[in-house]
């Protein structure tokens, strides 16, 4: 099957400049359906010299939650920033499972927001972080999408690294 943005489908509600953000999104949600499909807890975070399958998950989701906070022009709550500082560590409660339904409720938000999003509003100016470094709606929700996109092909390497079998 082709990549999303190939298929020749709108995402329903979505503005059309901000069809390529919905595109990148679902297809970051279809291939981390793949990367976790039957992996073990603790191949989640095994990490061979490089960050484990769970904690590209774990960021993607949590990123991506803080780039959309940033895009409605808010700053970061305390609950954000404590998943900040706890991205990078293990939690060998959470199965595959667990963490692909926390993924695709952080895709369906990211969906709804950009539902909500007015096209005129994308050139208006953004802060992000305690430095409130300049950016815009559409620079935020851009990155957000290329950033989780990253973040889901570097668990997908990992996966080859930690479970080429599976």
């Amino acid at each position: 099957m082709p990549e999303v943005w190939l298929r020749g489908e709108q995402v329903a509600g979505v503005p059309p400049l901000l069809q390529p953000v919905a595109h990148s999104l679902l297809q970051s949600r279809e291939e981390a359906e793949h990367v976790l499909a039957g992996l073990a807890p603790a191949t989640l975070w095994l990490s061979p010299n490089r960050a484990s399958i769970g904690f590209h998950v774990l960021h993607a989701i949590g990123s991506l939650d803080r780039l959309l906070t940033y895009a409605r022009g808010a700053m970061l709550s305390e609950a954000q920033l404590l998943v900040l500082k706890q991205e990078g560590t293990p939690d060998p409660d959470l199965t595959a499972d667990d963490l692909f339904a926390a993924f695709d409720a952080a895709v369906e938000r990211a969906l709804d927001q950009l539902r909500g999003t007015a096209e005129r509003t994308l050139g208006e100016g953004r802060h992000v972080g305690r430095a409130k470094l300049p950016s815009t709606v559409a620079g935020l929700l851009f990155h957000a999408a290329e950033h989780t996109q990253r973040h889901v092909g570097q668990a997908l390497t990992t996966r080859k690294l930690t479970a080429p079998s599976a």
